[in-house]
């Protein structure tokens, strides 16, 4: 009987909705205990233990998969980002690895415009002054008086585009890649090198993926460029940001503020300086929540095991309407 190592944070709370499924595919579940991931340290300890696994962003280093090869023949990734999977490795040891493209778009362009409009309308700032027992009238502006640049025109930074041309704002696009010449036309996305929509945006959103060409793409350099009153948002992936450098910058005002989904180190330590300042908006990489997004990748992720295991999924279909 296959083993399946649950070890998904979106997913385990829900396990024992999908027992009966697991069950009747014959499949052995050992659930691990974890909070954000898994590490190196905590997969070895289990590794060799199972053949399958359903995992968010736990650390499968070179030296974790040779450890769980031969046994483990797939890695259902649940979501979309495979960065913490080394993808070279899995290729050698021949492991397949699967996840659920374009999962999270909308809720994550969703994210963005809230935090744009948070900063630009004041709200929460707003809310904290009332609550204070403050009467006081913190200024905001227009989104259409504003600038917003997008880094990594993918699935998600084209959603954000679409949602923020509604507002009528500029926009600006960056990508390592060519940015579709349609797409630009008809959404008025100027394409612009990356010092170029830094030093004009006054919102900046990261959506690129995390690869060897954006870790610390933004540092103290490109920072510099920024304008003092710019917002950086990030709900990418933490390492697309210096966070030491983005600290420093918010520290000394030297920009306005940031909305932060994800960082360098998950959980944020408690010690973390971002955790006590007044300018920044900060969630528990939470910007994919959805349930009917998340129900699509739980049975995504399902069948993605299903199919590295060689086990016929045609009967799949009929249990979203049991459990």
């Amino acid at each position: 009987m296959p083993v399946l190592l649950l070890s998904a944070p979106y997913m385990l709370p829900f396990v024992n909705r999908f027992k009966p499924v697991f069950d009747h595919y014959q499949l052995e579940l050992l659930l691990a205990q974890v909070n954000e991931r898994l590490g190196e340290e905590a997969l070895l300890s289990l590794a060799g233990q199972f053949d399958g696994i359903i995992c968010g962003d736990d650390r499968f280093t070179p030296r974790v998969l040779e450890a769980c090869s031969p046994r483990l023949k797939v890695i259902s990734k649940w979501g979309t980002g495979t960065d913490s999977i080394d993808r070279a490795a899995c290729e050698r040891l021949g492991i397949q690895l699967k996840n659920t493209p374009n999962a999270f778009t909308i809720p994550v362009a969703d994210s963005v415009l809230g935090y744009i409009l948070a900063f630009a309308r004041r709200q929460p700032w707003m809310d904290r002054a009332m609550k204070s027992g403050k009467w006081q009238k913190i200024p905001g502006r227009a989104l259409s008086e504003t600038t917003l640049g997008v880094v990594g025109v993918g699935n998600i930074g084209k959603a954000v585009l679409k949602r923020a041309s509604a507002f009528g704002m500029r926009l600006l696009g960056n990508d390592i890649i060519p940015i579709p010449a349609d797409f630009l036309q008809e959404y008025h996305v100027e394409s612009v090198s990356l010092p170029e929509l830094v030093s004009q945006a006054d919102f900046i959103s990261l959506n690129c993926d995390l690869n060897p060409t954006s870790r610390h793409l933004i540092h103290k350099d490109i920072i510099r460029l920024m304008k003092p009153d710019a917002v950086l948002i990030n709900t990418a992936r933490g390492p697309v940001v210096n966070e030491k450098d983005l600290i420093e910058a918010l520290q000394q005002k030297r920009i306005a503020g940031a909305g932060l989904d994800v960082f360098e180190e998950e959980p944020l330590p408690a010690d973390s300086a971002l955790l006590h300042m007044e300018n920044v908006l900060l969630a528990p990489h939470n910007s994919n929540s959805s349930p009917r997004a998340w129900e699509n990748v739980h049975w995504n992720s399902i069948r993605n095991l299903l199919i590295g295991l060689a086990i016929n999924t045609e009967d799949l279909d009929e249990w979203k309407s049991k459990v």
